[in-house]
């Protein structure tokens, strides 16, 4: 399974013996005539990538899961496309695993059981449970809120872990 960071640090499919799966969002947030773009089309014509819409069903999923743990406003179409297909391939008996440099996939992929695994650095170690806040009056909000500035003063919010969970790795 894999999301646009993938492309950009220069996964290139071609070259594993598994098929790979991403979402049609990730190919449109690569940037036309790059190399991550020519390497997308390169590994959809040999056969390496598959590109699949996900269902309704699992976005709801993704959407409801990201707002408990407060990533929502930070994940992409794209972001929340390539989970809702990773637990839609999970739940149809497959073992997928996101490739991804992007914390919050990862952090929500932790929450959904879904393995994820980063290229360039070396993932999240915690699995986080965010809270909305302004940090001039005080107000909070709660994580599955998509607003950014406080409705009281106007302040941008910030957000800060709530809970964390230290992530035990195979």
């Amino acid at each position: 399974m894999l999301d646009t960071s993938a492309f950009i640090c220069g996964f290139d499919p071609s070259y594993i013996n598994e098929e790979a799966y991403t979402v049609p969002e990730v190919e449109a947030e690569l940037l036309e005539n790059s190399l991550p773009k020519l390497r997308f089309y390169m590994a959809v014509e040999s056969g390496k990538l598959r590109i699949i819409e996900p269902s309704h069903q699992y976005l709801n999923i993704v959407r409801e899961v990201s707002g408990e743990v407060g990533d929502i406003g930070l994940l992409s179409k794209a972001d929340m496309a390539i989970l809702a297909l990773a637990l839609q391939l999970k739940e149809a008996g497959q073992n997928p695993t996101i490739i991804t440099e992007d914390y919050s996939i990862q952090n929500v992929a932790e929450k959904l059981g879904i393995k994820h695994m980063p290229l360039a650095s070396l993932g999240i170690r915690y699995q986080l449970h965010w809270t909305l806040y302004c940090p001039a009056c005080g107000k909070r909000y709660p994580s599955n809120q998509k607003i950014t500035t406080c409705e009281r003063c106007g302040t941008e919010l910030k957000r800060k872990p709530l809970k964390k969970t230290l992530i035990k790795r195979e």
